[in-house]
């Protein structure tokens, strides 16, 4: 994959290593892509990221079940869209607590480890809230502190995943991989938050948060099965604090690194902070119920598979920045006439367009950031990714949730998408070299 470097001003960066002693072992058993679905998505070739593939769609569908299904069971217990945003909000502080932290420790211990113990945490947690939903003992206060938790998991379990995803694939089908992590990602979005709907409406929510628990035994048994290379510790050069410093000096000093971030972060805050408020406008603005949820989170879903399944099929493809762009425009542009929709069919539409229209700026800035990076630092500025886009978004949750129990719904995705909007232009002005890269 060719570097941004040759046409343009960050030229003067240092190269990328393809390869750095002490980071992480390149994949095993990598048969030679030829022709057909190995050509279009070749990451499938590697056994490894096959295992990944399969554990990780059945777990994801069991999260969205349980993250469509408690963001109603929130709103039916107190009546509240400010409530979604605490939520929200309470599951993003770990993000800022220990993120950055996390990404220094998924660059000293293997990552597969770190990952089985908060992926079994978070099974923990899941079976914990479904008990006492079928007990009948949930309170909005055990879900908040659930929230907190969880986000404390997912705090170290985000960057040694982002960055676990190179230990699968070769660097060369690095973009393919993550193509297809957001294929997964959306094939569940688009199917587990209308089963989690339909469920929620016949047997209750304690069903969704229990199938969610159950999920995480299959990527628990997908990480415990794979065949890595013996992980190598890497040198010691300094404290937690010196380390992180390098991590943070070298995305902050990177102008396309720098650049993709901005987008992350603006984006994260104020264009996806409409999804905190979708119970809500199933009910107020749409007039619907549990399933009209289930519905609208699947829509946007469906959208986003589609997105993420066109990119992976394109494989080695060599116009991404172009692409970043695109979605940069066309979301926010999509989010400001779903703010004027009130049909449910006209809604479903829109929210396909606005998933469609996400996955090129959460897909393909993940990958671009990671072609920048060296091996040796790629867990701290993956934290920083991480920190940036799912720390903004509940912060973004409780500013949406909070404003729209002082304005209304609609009134909060114009704002957010009019910022977006302006964000995308500034990006597109003063920083060329991002749509420039391959």
């Amino acid at each position: 994959m060719a570097d941004a470097a040759t046409s343009d001003p960050i030229k003067a960066d240092p190269p990328i290593p393809a390869e750095v002693p002490g980071a992480a072992a390149s994949p095993v058993d990598v048969p030679p892509v030829t022709t057909g679905w190995r050509a279009r998505y070749p990451a499938l070739t590697y056994p490894n990221y096959r295992l990944w593939f399969a554990g990780q769609m059945t777990s994801l569908m069991g999260t969205w079940m349980q993250s469509t299904a408690q963001g109603f069971l929130v709103f039916q217990l107190t009546n509240s869209p400010a409530y979604l945003g605490y939520v929200s909000f309470a599951g993003g502080i770990p993000t800022w607590l220990f993120t950055l932290y996390g990404g220094v420790v998924a660059d000293r211990v293997p990552r597969r480890t770190l990952m089985i113990v908060t992926q079994t945490t978070m099974m923990i947690l899941a079976f914990i809230l479904s008990a006492l939903t079928f007990l009948n003992l949930v309170r909005p206060w055990h879900i908040v502190v659930l929230a907190f938790l969880l986000g404390v998991a997912n705090a170290f379990d985000a960057p040694a995943r982002q960055a676990f995803t190179l230990e699968l694939v070769d660097r060369q089908d690095l973009a393919n991989a993550i193509a297809l992590n957001a294929t997964m990602f959306n094939s569940a979005t688009a199917v587990g938050p209308a089963i989690a709907g339909f469920t929620y409406a016949l047997a209750g929510p304690a069903w969704c948060f229990f199938i969610n628990a159950v999920s995480f035994i299959a990527v628990i048994l997908a990480l415990w099965r794979m065949q890595l290379k013996p992980f190598i510790k890497p040198a010691r050069r300094g404290s937690t604090l010196s380390e992180l410093g390098d991590g943070l000096r070298f995305a902050f000093r990177h102008p396309v690194v720098r650049a993709i971030l901005i987008i992350i972060c603006i984006f994260s805050f104020f264009a996806m902070s409409f999804a905190t408020l979708l119970p809500a406008w199933a009910v107020e603005v749409l007039g619907g119920d549990a399933s009209t949820n289930g519905l609208m989170q699947s829509a946007r879903g469906a959208g986003a598979l589609i997105s993420a399944l066109t990119i992976a099929s394109l494989g080695r493809f060599t116009y991404k920045g172009k692409l970043l762009t695109v979605g940069t425009f066309a979301m926010p542009i999509m989010l400001l006439i779903f703010s004027q929709v009130r049909h449910v069919p006209m809604s479903l539409l829109i929210l396909i367009m606005v998933g469609m229209a996400q996955i090129p700026i959460m897909n393909l800035a993940n990958a671009l950031v990671q072609t920048q990076v060296p091996d040796t630092m790629r867990g701290r500025v993956m934290g920083i990714y991480t920190l940036l886009f799912m720390g903004m978004m509940p912060l973004g949750g409780l500013w949406a949730g909070s404003l729209a129990e002082r304005l209304n719904e609609p009134a909060v995705v114009i704002l957010g998408a009019a910022i977006a909007l302006t964000t995308a232009t500034v990006v597109y002005l003063f920083f060329p070299q991002v749509r420039r890269l391959e």
